[in-house]
């Protein structure tokens, strides 16, 4: 039986991300094109395992041909490079879905950041983004696609020349594979030497060498094939036969990206229940890291059949881990629903997450420059466990490294934190912000810094949310900088911590009743620091408060209603505090300055002033007297 060939083929335009990614591509110059050939060698496999786990329930999908292969076939002639596959296939209709659109959230991220870097890492940015099919378009001038699916009597054609449409229309049996998808690429006239027999090999070997499905090679249409990959299962063989490069050429098949591990974990648990784990690390950070809708990239394999990679295997907190777990105890039977409250499932999750984190730990003990690096990537991330997982949460913390007051270019733990603590210190001091410099300046250190109290700094968002949950390390609880009194009267000042002179208390005291009056609506208190050594005024939140950063964050995301008035802390020994103590109030000049020192307040904790306007006007008066 044949389809209807004489349907009229049906012209679609891509959709408008995909429109923009190909003109990149095509009109863009990449320092290596190889990586689409990887591209569409993983797309082929996974078409292989996607039909060999629906062949499970439908055994008739395999017919007599049940062994998966991909062919990679060479016409440099007719300047052409083929590969096709005997998997799942596609319809007219799955063609239309699968390639002219792109499914994938961050697309427009990647766009920008490849528009940016055109001509210098693109095709680290192809590989690392995963856009697959669509990289074609790099060495080809045309794509057509030929695929027939699994236990269906119609195959269809798709093409396209990358240039804005494409085309799909139905094709006589005899045009597609029995079953599967055919890609077929008309090559660039700078890009026939993907034809060649030498440059395919090589790039198979040195990118998709450990796919889980055997590759042949043809040099021609009409030639014998030779077997170039096996499709044995890495994750099987022992770590002794298995060398860096394997690794790595896996590793890029498996998690889609360009670069290498920067560690690789690979073992297999025995006990209740037998499985074998290959995961990794990357070297460098994805571009979805923190896209809100990002899931896992682990693998789950059934007895070397792949289920699925939406089984939540590690927490989100390890969601930059690529790889794969293969089970031996898991039904191949149950369905993809039942597989994430399976007790196996669950302790599987439990092994690998311990032992991901039990190898982090081995690396900062043993090598603290590695390790750096992978802080400086995935830090922010792992610090999400501290408020989700509170069974992990003193080996994360263990984990965790911190900028700080004694050392802001380098990275310090908290048992370095604990070692250095200063007498009579009872908690571990932190400050949140947005900015690391900012963070570094602000005045409510000054009071710690005098005492040579050390201060977590901490910029990232997450930072904001894991110190509110009640945290403590080693007996001391984790205490804002910004939040309540300081209580720093029992620490002692250092050497080079002057003890500044007292102006008399009648007059402050005096001083602080007015500002209160004359600041009443604006602050909740006005209150002498013990925190200020040069700065004249900062803003706390009170003690029953939340954190001055959080409240803003979530004041800025539309989460809280009505922020808590803060307070206003001044140092009493300030030059410029102790004359208007002294002063006396003349035409509202005082309560001008009251109001000039909150907004100066609310400037260096980088606000804007409340009211511009009225900022302005004071100013005004204030220049005016002094000119007179």
């Amino acid at each position: 039986m044949t389809t209807d060939t004489d349907a009229a083929p049906q012209v679609h335009a891509f959709e408008a991300d995909v429109s923009k990614l190909l003109h990149m591509m095509v009109h863009s110059v990449y320092s290596d094109r190889d990586v689409f050939l990887r591209e569409l060698i993983s797309n082929a496999a996974d078409a292989c395992e996607k039909l060999r786990y629906e062949g499970i329930a439908t055994p008739a999908l395999l017919g007599d041909d049940a062994q998966p292969r991909i062919s990679l076939i060479l016409d440099p002639e007719q300047g052409r490079l083929t590969i096709e596959d005997n998997g799942i296939g596609m319809t007219a209709a799955d063609m239309g879905e699968t390639l002219g659109t792109i499914a994938r959230s961050g697309t427009k991220a990647f766009m920008d950041r490849l528009a940016a870097d055109a001509g210098k890492e693109g095709s680290q940015l192809i590989g690392q983004f995963g856009v697959g099919f669509y990289s074609a378009f790099m060495v080809a001038r045309e794509v057509e696609v030929f695929s027939r699916r699994a236990g269906t009597d119609e195959a269809a054609r798709w093409r396209s020349d990358g240039q804005g449409t494409y085309m799909i229309a139905p094709v006589d049996l005899n045009e597609a594979p029995a079953r599967g998808t055919r890609v077929v690429l008309h090559l660039l006239d700078d890009a026939k030497t993907y034809a060649d027999r030498f440059t395919v090999e090589r790039i198979v070997k040195a990118q998709s060498g450990h796919v889980p499905v055997p590759i042949t090679l043809f040099e021609k249409p009409d030639a014998e094939g030779t077997a170039i990959a096996d499709g044995a299962a890495l994750w099987l063989k022992p770590r002794a036969e298995i060398s860096e490069a394997d690794y790595a050429d896996f590793y890029r098949s498996v998690a889609g990206q360009y670069d290498a591990p920067a560690r690789t974990i690979h073992y297999r648990a025995e006990g209740r229940y037998e499985y074998s784990v290959l995961t990794f690390i990357p070297q460098t950070k994805p571009f979805d890291l923190f896209d809100p809708d990002r899931k896992g990239h682990i693998k789950l394999y059934v007895r070397r059949v792949f289920i699925t990679d939406e089984a939540q295997i590690l927490p989100r907190y390890l969601r930059f881990v690529r790889g794969l777990v293969d089970s031996a105890d898991m039904p191949l039977n149950m369905s993809r629903e039942m597989i994430q409250d399976s007790p196996v499932l669950a302790t599987i999750q439990k092994g690998v997450t311990g032992r991901i984190l039990s190898d982090l730990q081995k690396v900062a003990d043993s090598d603290p420059d590695a390790y750096r690096q992978i802080w400086e990537n995935f830090g922010p991330v792992l610090k999400e466990g501290l408020y989700e997982d509170f069974e992990r949460r003193e080996t994360l913390l263990g984990l965790a490294r911190f900028r700080t007051t004694a050392s802001q270019d380098g990275w310090r733990s908290l048992k370095d934190y604990v070692a250095d603590i200063r007498e009579n210190q009872t908690a571990i001091y932190y400050a949140t912000g947005s900015d690391l410099d900012r963070l570094a300046t602000s005045p409510q250190l000054e009071g710690f810094r005098a005492r040579g109290i050390e201060v977590l700094l901490l910029p990232d968002q997450v930072d904001n949310f894991w110190t509110t949950v009640g945290i403590d390390h080693d007996g001391k609880p984790f205490k804002s900088v910004t939040q309540g009194a300081a209580d720093l009267s029992l620490i002692p000042l250092t050497q080079d911590g002057e003890q500044p002179e007292q102006p008399a208390t009648g007059d402050v005291d005096a001083f602080l009743t007015f500002a209160r009056e004359a600041l009443a609506g604006a602050v909740s208190d006005v209150r002498a620091s013990e925190r200020l050594t040069t700065s004249a005024v900062c803003l706390v939140a009170p003690e029953s408060g939340m954190d001055r950063q959080l409240e803003k964050l979530l004041a800025s995301a539309g989460q809280l209603p009505q922020a808590a008035l803060p307070v206003l802390e001044i140092n009493p020994a300030h030059a410029l505090i102790r004359k208007l103590a002294a002063a006396d109030e003349a035409d509202g000049l005082k309560a001008d300055l009251a109001h000039l020192l909150l907004d100066q307040a609310r400037i260096a904790d980088g606000e804007q002033p409340a009211d511009a306007r009225a900022f302005a006007e004071r100013l005004d008066r204030l220049m005016r007297r002094v000119v007179d």
